[in-house]
């Protein structure tokens, strides 16, 4: 029998009305907890919330906006419900009315750097905190992102986060790293951190990935449909207009890409699955999980 390890199974529930994925947007506390309690029944096991998007381009949010999105869910999925929540935020403000309000993990994007009151209190209420690495802010992340080596500079990054959290008081168990997929990189350096992940990770800290119907993806099925339509038009003599050409993917037609993206992660031993689609997910470690067991 095979060493392997169960990855654990987050939720994205965005409380916002301009996520880049418009199937994880929940404009109302309703909406949310309902959207809560499926994802609970599908096997989810951290729901993260969160009420800023922080697509390419997206301006920020002011604390009270956020708070106004996120907490009176927060509080209803608590009432009802013992799943651990995270609170996906760059503001203390934010972090600190959602773990008043039951949440559990504090998902800070900008690795306890957009606000100076963020690592005391990650410190002071002793919960975990994810630190993601991403260069520049989601308004400008995207336009010119460089790096000579990503991964070892990505690496070095993340760990100098973790370090600064330890010397502030965050307990080294508390301490999850997030590489930032889609977070100020390019394509290339998307795949190279995805596909070298088993030599880089740090072991001594948990891993998340959020990967979830990102763009990168979209630009592997695009070169895909391109050279499948290229295929067809060498190999089908058609009459008229010929077949339709095939449309540049949209994260909804994302899910097939995600879940093979998920696959190697799950064997590289990631620890957290940040993910829109929990019953796929679910199935999908499921059928790994098996196959592992047996082999």
């Amino acid at each position: 029998m095979s060493d392997f390890h169960v990855p654990r199974v987050m939720g994205v529930i965005n409380c916002t009305p301009d996520s880049f994925y418009s199937g994880s947007r929940r404009d109302n506390v309703t909406a949310g907890l309902d959207a809560a309690l499926n994802m609970i029944r599908d096997g989810a096991e951290i729901l993260d919330f969160g009420g800023e998007s922080t697509r390419p381009g997206s301006p920020g949010v002011e604390a009270e906006e956020q708070i106004a999105r996120v907490v009176p869910v927060i509080r209803e999925v608590r009432e009802t419900s013992d799943i651990t929540i995270s609170i996906d935020t760059r503001s203390a403000l934010v972090a600190e009315a959602a773990l008043d309000a039951g949440a559990d993990i504090i998902n800070d994007i900008s690795a306890l750097k957009g606000d100076a009151s963020m690592t005391a209190l990650a410190a002071e209420r002793e919960v975990p905190v994810v630190l993601m690495h991403m260069q520049g802010t989601p308004e400008n992340m995207q336009e010119n992102p460089q790096y000579s080596d990503p991964v070892e500079e990505i690496r070095a990054e993340l760990l100098l986060a973790a370090q600064k959290a330890l010397d502030a008081g965050v307990k080294k168990e508390n301490i999850i790293l997030d590489p930032g997929i889609g977070f100020g990189k390019r394509q290339q350096d998307n795949t190279m951190l995805l596909g070298l992940m088993g030599e880089w990770r740090p072991e001594e800290y948990l891993l998340l990935v959020g990967l979830s119907r990102k763009s990168f993806l979209g630009l592997i099925i695009d070169a895909e449909n391109s050279r499948s339509e290229e295929f067809f038009h060498q190999h089908v003599r058609t009459r008229g207009a010929g077949a339709e050409s095939m449309d540049p993917s949209q994260p909804g037609d994302r899910l097939t890409a995600t879940i093979a993206a998920h696959a190697w992660c799950l064997n590289q031993g990631v620890d957290i699955l940040r993910v829109h689609d929990v019953k796929e997910t679910r199935q999908l470690i499921a059928v790994w999980e098996a196959l592992s067991w047996t082999s």
